[in-house]
C-alpha cells in the first residue's frame, strides 16, 4: 500500500511555491489562450466583389432572416491597397469617436434646457466605419442600406437629388411609386424628428410637408422630405404599410455606394419601433469574420430557432440613461483576460454611470484610460516573447508577427450585469495594420478621459450573436459561426 503522506506533502510544498509566486508578481495557473491563425486572419478578396443588391433573404417561425455582409466584399470593386484601407479604417473610426463623445455630452448637457433642441445627432454615419449592409424592399424596389443600431430614422437617397453620392443601384423615385405618401409638417411622425435626430422637423413645399435634416460629426449629412412607403423586409415577411422614412434629396458623406441608412436605435421612427406589431420589439445580428465570401444575419423577430449559437444566450439588462434615451447602454462589470480578472475593473468600470454604449457603428472598443491601462498590461504580461511592432493611430500595443503561421493569444472576456459575458472571438483581439503581419496590433483602445462613454464596437462583436430586446430591455449574447445559410 502506497504511504499517502510524500504525496500530500509534495501537493502542500507546490501549493505553499505557488502563494509565494503570486507575491513575487508570478502567475502560477496557466491563462487560458486560443489559436489564432496568421495567413485565416487577414483581409482576403479574389476578384471582384459582388454587389450588394445580390443578398438574400428567408422566412422562419415568424421571424425574417436577412443577409448581412461587410462592405468590403460587396462594393462591386476590387480593393487594391489592403494596408491603406485597414490603416484608414482607423484614422476614421478615431475621427467618429471623438465626434460621437462631442454630441454624447452635448445632448447630456442640454438635455435639460428644451429651447435647445437644434443638436447635431452623430452615430458614426460614415461607410468606413458603418460595415455591415443589408437588402430591403422600398416601394417595390430592391435597397441595400447600411445597418445602424446608434441612429433611429431610416433614410434613401431619392429622385429628384440636388446633391447625392454614387451609389450601386438607381435611385429611388417616389414619384413613380403608387404608394408613397408625404408626411405633413403638423403630424406626430414630423414632431418626433426632434427626439430621433436631435433636429426638430421643418416646413417645406405646397402643399406643406415635414423637411428632416440630420447631420453628423465628420461633415456628412443628410436632408430632404418625410414621406411614408411600403416596407419588405425579406421574402414572404409582412408587408410594413406606412413606413415612415427619409427621402434624401441633399446628401453628403462617405457612404460608399449604399442607398441610405436603418436605423436601429429605440425612437418611435426607428425600424424596431414601426415594426414591433410583427417582430415585438426584438432583433439580434451576427457580424462575420473577414473571411471573403463570408455573410452574417440580421434576424427580425425573438424566435430563438433563427440563431445558430454555440454556447447558451447570457443576457443582461439595459440601463436606463434618460439623457440619451435612444442609444444602448450596458452595465459592464469586469474584464478577464486569459481568464484572469483585472484587478481595477471592479472599481473603475462603473465609473461612468450612464453605462457602456454597445454600437454597431463604432469599429474599435473603447475603455476609460484607466481600464486600458490594466488590460494592456495584463494582455502584454501573458502575451510575451513576441517581437514589438510600433503603434498606429488609436493603437498603441502591436507586435511583429510576420515570421509566425499562428500564435497562441489570451482569450478575453466582458463581464456584465446577471452574469451575462461577451466571449470576444479569436478574430477580434487583433487588428491586423499591414497583411504581412509585420504591425498586428491589440484591438481596443483608450478613451482621452475618465468620464466618456466607453464603446463596444463591432469589431469585438464578430460571430456573436448579439440580441437585443426592447420589450423587456435586455441584451443577450452568444457565441455563434457567423453564416447565412
Amino acid at each position: 500500500m502506497v504511504d499517502a503522506k510524500p504525496v500530500l506533502l509534495l501537493v502542500f510544498s507546490l501549493f505553499l511555491l505557488c502563494l509565494l509566486s503570486i507575491t513575487n508578481g508570478v502567475q502560477c495557473f496557466s491563462e487560458k489562450k486560443v489559436v489564432l491563425s496568421l495567413k485565416e486572419f487577414q483581409w482576403k478578396q479574389n476578384g471582384e466583389a459582388p454587389s450588394c443588391l445580390s443578398q438574400k433573404s428567408r422566412r422562419l417561425k415568424g421571424t425574417t432572416i436577412l443577409e448581412m455582409t461587410h462592405r468590403d466584399y460587396c462594393s462591386g470593386k476590387k480593393i487594391k491597397d489592403w494596408n491603406k484601407k485597414l490603416q484608414t479604417r482607423l484614422i476614421l473610426d478615431d475621427v467618429h469617436v471623438r465626434s460621437l463623445q462631442s454630441q454624447l455630452r452635448n445632448r447630456v448637457h442640454l438635455a435639460a434646457d428644451e429651447s435647445k433642441v437644434e443638436i447635431p445627432l452623430t452615430s458614426g454615419v460614415k461607410l468606413q466605419t458603418l460595415n455591415y449592409i443589408v437588402t430591403v424592399e422600398l416601394g417595390g424596389k430592391n435597397m441595400s442600406v447600411i445597418v445602424d443600431t446608434g441612429s433611429d430614422l431610416t433614410w434613401i437617397q431619392c429622385k429628384p437629388c440636388r446633391l447625392c453620392y454614387n451609389q450601386q443601384e438607381p435611385l429611388f423615385n417616389p414619384s413613380s411609386s403608387p404608394s408613397y405618401q408625404s408626411v405633413p409638417c403638423n403630424s406626430s411622425s414630423c414632431q418626433s424628428l426632434g427626439f430621433a435626430t436631435g433636429n426638430s422637423g421643418d416646413c417645406g413645399g405646397n402643399p406643406p410637408t415635414c423637411i428632416y435634416a440630420v447631420s453628423y460629426g465628420d461633415g456628412s449629412y443628410t436632408r430632404g422630405d418625410l414621406g411614408r412607403e411600403t416596407l419588405n423586409l425579406g421574402a414572404s415577411s409582412p408587408t410594413v404599410k406606412d413606413f415612415v422614412f427619409g427621402c434624401g434629396r441633399d446628401n453628403k458623406g462617405l457612404f460608399g455606394g449604399a442607398s441610405g441608412l436603418m436605423g436601429l436605435a429605440k425612437s418611435d421612427l426607428s425600424v424596431v419601433s414601426q415594426t414591433s406589431s410583427i417582430y415585438g420589439g426584438i432583433f439580434s445580428y451576427c457580424l462575420p469574420s473577414t473571411e471573403t465570401g463570408s455573410s452574417g444575419s440580421l434576424v427580425m423577430g425573438g424566435d430563438s430557432s433563427a440563431y445558430k449559437n454555440l454556447t447558451p444566450i447570457s443576457y443582461t439588462k439595459l440601463v436606463s440613461n434618460p439623457e440619451l434615451p435612444t442609444f444602448y447602454f450596458l452595465n459592464l462589470t469586469g474584464i478577464s483576460v486569459g481568464g484572469m480578472a483585472l484587478e481595477s475593473s471592479s472599481s473603475s468600470v462603473s465609473a461612468n454611470k450612464g453605462g457602456i454604449l454597445i454600437d454597431s457603428g463604432t469599429v474599435i472598443t473603447r475603455l476609460a484610460p484607466s481600464i486600458y491601462k490594466a488590460f494592456k498590461a495584463e494582455f502584454v504580461k501573458q502575451f510575451s516573447g513576441y517581437p514589438t511592432a510600433p503603434g498606429f493611430s488609436i493603437l498603441d500595443t502591436c507586435f511583429n508577427l510576420s515570421g509566425y503561421q499562428e500564435v497562441n493569444i489570451p482569450t478575453v472576456t466582458m463581464h456584465f450585469d446577471g452574469n451575462a459575458e461577451l466571449n470576444v472571438d479569436v478574430t477580434g483581439i487583433f487588428y491586423m495594420v499591414k497583411t504581412d503581419a509585420s504591425q498586428v496590433c491589440l484591438a481596443v483602445a483608450s478613451l482621452s478621459f475618465e468620464n466618456e462613454f466607453g464603446i463596444i464596437g463591432n469589431y469585438q462583436q464578430k460571430n456573436q450573436r448579439v440580441i437585443y430586446d426592447i420589450k423587456d430591455s435586455k441584451l443577450g449574447f452568444a457565441g455563434e459561426p457567423c453564416n447565412f445559410e
